[in-house]
């Protein structure tokens, strides 16, 4: 029995693989275009960590407004703006959150719900911890105003605050060099 050799030999091996590279690059494509619709190619460890444009978009999905005039004025984001959350312990996300509506509320556009307002101009009222908090969701996962309140007092006024602002209140006294008008005034602020 005649032994064959595995392969043949191939003087030009360097232009062969380059043929074959591209053929199997475009049988891939097309490939990955009859499978779903659209190139879904793989991805490198690199590109999981570099920050491209299609992943700077918040978890929050903009309802859609019926309005088509529906504009933010830059007078509005400027008021929201103005008193900006950042997230730091000595914030008081409920004082923020009661004066973003206050200035939301007064914005009315017929066609948009207060939902589609509110969820589109929240980010601007976000800064430093706050605002990288409001990346974390996936896109698209919130689309209410509760589905976005919820999660953001759970991490902003976690229970722990709670408990340590209650034994506050609980283990309060007047001390015996103040008048109880500054005791009160105290206990208020």
């Amino acid at each position: 029995m005649q032994k064959s050799p595995l392969f043949e030999f191939n003087p030009e091996i360097e232009k062969t693989f380059d043929k074959l590279k591209r053929q199997r690059a475009s049988l891939t494509a097309s490939q990955s275009l009859m499978a779903g619709g659209e190139e879904a190619q793989r991805q490198t460890l690199q590109d999981y960590v570099t920050m491209g444009a299609h992943s700077q978009t918040p978890g929050i999905a903009k309802p859609p407004a019926v309005a088509n005039n529906f504009e933010l004025k830059p007078a509005l984001i400027s008021m929201v703006q103005q008193s900006q959350f950042g997230g730091l312990p000595m914030e008081d996300p409920n004082l923020h959150l009661s004066v973003f509506l206050q200035v939301c509320d007064a914005l009315k556009i017929n066609g948009a719900s207060t939902d589609a307002i509110r969820l589109r101009v929240f980010l601007f009222s976000q800064r430093d911890k706050a605002r990288a908090w409001l990346h974390s969701p996936p896109p698209g996962s919130i689309t209410t105003w509760d589905e976005l309140t919820k999660p953001f007092f759970k991490m902003f006024f976690p229970p722990s605050k709670t408990a340590s602002l209650r034994n506050q209140i609980m283990s309060f006294t007047q001390r015996e060099d103040e008048s109880l008008y500054e005791a009160w005034k105290r206990f208020k602020y």
